[in-house]
Parts: structure tokens; sequence; C-alpha cells
């Protein structure tokens, strides 16, 4: 996901016809955006969550931060999180910090 005017998200469908919302985080994602996901799901009936990051710039702690801020308001919404994409680097983050059960 990447910084740029607040006209919403790219790529989210929260309408209550979708039994899904599908996501895509690309870039470094920045905490205002990630914020706003939250937002978004917080406000969705719980469903399926499909969060595509296989388009995540250089790993580092902001996309585990953005990772692990998206899991917990899933599950506190009732929603099923699956995140897609992750490479071997991502993997191995995850895993270093605790956090490989994201995935």
């Amino acid at each position: 996901m990447s910084s740029g005017p607040a006209r919403g998200l790219p790529g989210v469908d929260t309408s209550p016809t979708s039994p899904t919302i599908e996501v895509r985080l690309t870039g470094r994602p920045a905490p205002d955006d990630v914020g706003r996901l939250c937002a978004l799901l917080e406000a969705a009936e719980p469903s399926l969550v499909i969060c595509d990051i296989g388009g995540l710039g250089r790993v580092g702690l902001g996309a585990v931060d953005a990772l692990a801020r998206l899991r917990l308001t899933a599950r506190r919404c009732g929603h099923r999180l699956e995140f897609r994409g992750a490479g071997p680097e991502l993997r191995d983050v995850l895993g270093l910090v605790g956090l490989g059960d994201l995935l």
C-alpha cells in the first residue's frame, strides 16, 4: 500500500454483497494507510479478508507491524484473515520476531 490522498483504499471491497474483502499491500505500508484499512475492517461485517502481500517492498519492521495490526483488528472484529503471496524473506523475518503463525 502506498501513501497518497485519503480517497479510500484501492482494491478493498467492503460492500455488503461481497462475501470477502480483498486487500493488496504494496511498497512500504504507511501507518496512516494501515490505520485506514483497520478502520474499514472495523466497519465491515465479519467476513473472509484476503490480503495479498506479494507486492510488499523491502521487508522491515514497518511491514511486520502492519501485518500484526491487521491480524489483531481482523480477529477483534470477527473476520477470518488470510495472507497470500508472502516471500521467503518475509516468512523468515516473521519467524525471527515470533510471528511466523501470521502466515
